[in-house]
């Protein structure tokens, strides 16, 4: 006994040389070590509670409608005066990588498509410089070119309504304006950016001019149109194909209330008289039909079978670039709760045909569920490999690796979606390997008869510190095998960039978990075995 005393009392310390054995030998005793691990498990929470959750993720697509209106040119017309001369001053735009011209009568519109990853203040700024620089290009008669940049934040909704009433006697002009007092309480809900209807018809008053009258008064459309335009806040151009000499005239607006103000108005004076616009034309309260544009619904029934076409008018709701489509939707719907009563009076009923915060809130469950379910499968296999003990070592790691994954994504603007969801479990299979491994050489340490004299953390230390410089290189190597992905350009690489960014992020927390807490939890859990090691 006292030979072997004197033996233990000469034994040389190890030394250690890796990074991975420093980190051992500076946290395994450190008192501050539990408190840095609760610490990241509460912080991971915390920002898988807080970052926003949406169905795709956030990609810069930078574009412009450029539309030119010009009263009484036809298609033709608009093609060879507006859409092309457009098109050849778009091609100048520097970072402009697409561009579609439509021609119609009395309109024409240019779409510029700038590349991916372009910023979209300064594609836009791009087109309107160039468009004022070349305003005297258009004839005259052209109205001030309108630009409409594109953004796909707000184009493509994360909740839809449609709206629908099984009377069939409902007025269609009804249910768009029961809709429309909906939307304007919806679109003041915080982050909601855009809402627009879909498939309604609005309510206006049609005027139906009589050719043959205006013949025999001796005057025009032209004159008639001047006469309601005094009137009314907005009348359209009056250059259309008519049906049984008759002309409607769209949307008018302002000091009318019945059709008694449109019948009164004076459109011309013959000998003397006033002539009335009720003695050349007829008009009506109705909706808007020169809007072809209709949709329908077919509502299940409780026996299965379906309702027949059903006119709806559908409310779309987008939001705001970053925010968080779960928090909006939800909203939303108790917002929708609000109006039962008043929709149930005019016999309305709706349906949610899209909700992507209810997708990505039940992805992000889902991927909670499927990690826990992962964790406890890799728990079980090392029991088995390892021992309990190393199997809870392990395991507890994981979560923490997670978390300062989450939390590095929430610092860097990520929102949690499909692809981020996709990168985590990607990298679910490469992040317990280094923990693995530093507890597979310390469980070969303690079974070795060379280790039966060392102090309990000198081994941790010196396992730790032996598969640090290989498992750095091992990890490095697969970071690398990521890097090409983060130069990915186009729409693919926007769209999958998150996994580049949260993988390297995975595995580099993964190492110093494995280094720091790993030793920690062995040396408090792990015991020497009992009895002959040889």
């Amino acid at each position: 006994m006292a030979i072997h005393q004197t033996k233990r009392n000469k034994h040389k310390p190890y030394e250690v040389t890796d990074v991975a054995g420093k980190l051992a030998k500076g946290f395994i005793r450190n008192p501050l070590t539990a408190v840095l691990g609760v610490f990241l498990i509460i912080m991971g929470y915390l920002a898988l509670e807080i970052m926003p959750r949406e169905e795709n993720p956030q990609m810069v697509v930078s574009g412009s409608n450029v539309i030119v209106v010009l009263p009484g040119a036809t298609a033709e017309e608009i093609e060879k005066v507006i859409v092309k001369p457009l098109e050849r001053k778009m091609k100048e735009v520097k970072g402009v990588e697409h561009i579609y011209g439509t021609a119609m009568d009395n309109v024409g519109i240019v779409v510029a498509s700038f590349f991916i990853g372009e910023t979209k203040a300064d594609s836009n700024l791009k087109v309107y410089d160039k468009i004022m620089q070349n305003s005297d290009m258009f004839p005259k008669g052209t109205l001030n070119p309108m630009i409409k940049p594109l953004d796909i934040d707000i184009d493509i909704p994360i909740v839809t309504i449609a709206f629908y009433s099984n009377d069939k006697e409902l007025d269609q002009t009804t249910l768009y304006n029961a809709v429309k007092e909906i939307q304007h309480h919806i679109n003041s809900l915080p982050n909601v950016a855009v809402t627009d209807i879909k498939g309604g018809h609005k309510t206006q008053f049609n005027i139906e001019v009589d050719i043959n009258k205006l013949s025999g008064y001796n005057l025009s459309l032209g004159q008639i149109k001047q006469a309601v335009e005094a009137l009314a806040y907005n009348a359209p151009a009056i250059k259309n194909q008519t049906k049984d000499n008759k002309i409607a005239i769209l949307t008018v607006k302002n000091a009318i209330d019945t059709e008694d103000d449109i019948k009164n108005i004076i459109v011309a004076q013959y000998m003397g008289s006033p002539i009335y616009l009720y003695q050349v034309a007829k008009v009506t309260k109705g909706m808007d039909i020169q809007n072809f544009k209709s949709s329908y619904i077919n509502v299940s029934r409780r026996d299965g079978t379906f309702s027949p076409q059903i006119p709806q008018v559908t409310l779309t709701i987008s939001k705001l670039q970053g925010t968080n489509a779960v928090i909006i939707s939800d909203a939303v719907i108790e917002e929708l709760e609000l109006y039962k009563d008043y929709l149930a009076q005019n016999g309305i009923s709706y349906v949610i045909t899209r909700n992507d915060g209810t997708r990505a809130d039940e992805a992000v469950n889902e991927l909670v569920y499927h990690l826990v379910l992962s964790i406890v499968i890799i728990a079980i296999l090392l029991i088995f490999v390892l021992g309990w003990r190393e199997s809870v070592i392990v395991t507890i790691t994981v979560p923490m690796i997670l978390s300062v994954t989450l939390f590095v994504a929430y610092l860097g603007g990520q929102t949690i979606n499909r692809i981020t969801l996709f990168a985590f479990l990607l990298s679910l299979g490469l992040l317990v390997d280094a923990a693995i491994i530093v507890i597979e050489n310390i469980h070969r340490h303690l079974h070795s008869p060379d280790s039966a004299h060392k102090d309990m953390d000198e081994l941790m230390i010196e396992a730790t510190d032996e598969i640090g410089s290989a498992t750095n290189i091992a990890t490095l190597a697969i970071i690398m095998t990521m890097v090409p992905m983060y130069f990915v350009g186009g729409m693919m690489g926007q769209f999958m960039k998150p996994i580049p960014q949260n993988v390297p992020v995975a595995l580099i927390a993964s190492l110093f978990v494995a280094y720091i807490f790993t030793p920690y939890m062995a040396v408090r859990m792990l015991k020497r075995p009992e009895g002959d090691h040889h």
